[in-house]
């Protein structure tokens, strides 16, 4: 696969899932068949996350994270993220009888990070570059992100009486929002793990432990503004950090390589 591809095989799949939302809708609309609804809920929610996953995978540096694998990643790290938080929110609520949105980030920034985790101990033992946990980070976090949409998006089809319109609002806006959120700060928090584990060092668990903590602080100011504004400039700060991050990894993994060669066992034949 050449670079070139690697670097901007994003736009393919924006442009050919919006096609395909797009179709979708409107064979929707104009047939009134209600069965295309999930499919719309499900296009309308993967599209931008897809995109923004395909993005960072291309920009990740020479090591390229198996498409399985991120499939995996993503599928997994939704699912578990999803039933984790939601189970350890409801037993909150239940308990407490209300939630700060502080202890919500918490959970959930907490959550999405057990696939990567489980990745990282069972499948990543021998090569550990932070670049390629930050990949597996936002491909966790953008299933999280996708099936949290599709939860919104469905619940507004109900609340609206089955007003497309309505589902419509919700995919576009939390599909525009998608990279700013879940999936960047999954993102950082993997990375910072997969360096933590590459190179172990007290900097290092401060580092992991100072990124998430950011990255709470981000999701809890996230869920707590209502403001347009807000919502720009923490998407800007989020985003513009990962870019950061990315950068830096490659850097990391480029400095790494030489010494991890001269290192490497030889195999007598």
């Amino acid at each position: 696969m050449s670079e070139a591809y690697r670097r901007w095989a994003w736009v393919a799949v924006l442009v050919v899932g919006l096609i395909l939302y797009l179709v979708v809708l409107r064979t929707m609309v104009s047939t009134r068949n209600p069965n295309f609804v999930p499919t719309t809920i499900l296009l309308g929610a993967t599209v931008v996350p897809a995109t923004f996953l395909t993005f960072a995978a291309g920009r990740s540096g020479r090591w390229q994270v198996p498409a399985w694998l991120l499939v995996a990643a993503a599928f997994f790290g939704g699912v578990v993220g999803v039933i984790v938080a939601g189970q350890l929110e409801y037993d909150a609520l239940r308990d407490l009888g209300a939630l700060p949105m502080l202890f919500v980030a918490v959970i959930e920034e907490c959550a999405k990070l057990i696939v990567p985790a489980v990745i990282l101990a069972l499948l990543w033992r021998r090569r550990r570059e932070p670049a390629d946990g930050l990949v597996i980070g936002v491909a966790c976090g953008a299933g999280f992100a996708a099936l949290e949409t599709m939860g919104y998006a469905f619940t507004a089809l109900l609340a609206s009486g089955g007003n497309i319109g309505a589902v419509e609002e919700t995919l576009f806006v939390r599909g525009l929002l998608a990279p700013a959120g879940h999936t960047a700060w999954t993102g950082l928090t993997a990375g910072a793990l997969f360096a933590l584990a590459a190179r172990p060092s007290g900097r290092r668990v401060w580092i992991f432990l100072g990124t998430l903590l950011g990255a709470i602080v981000l999701h809890a100011l996230w869920d707590s503004i209502g403001a347009v504004l807000g919502y720009v400039v923490l998407g800007v700060v989020s985003v513009g950090w990962l870019l950061l991050e990315m950068r830096h990894y490659r850097t990391f993994g480029e400095h790494r390589a030489p010494a991890s060669a001269a290192r490497r066992p030889v195999v007598a034949s």
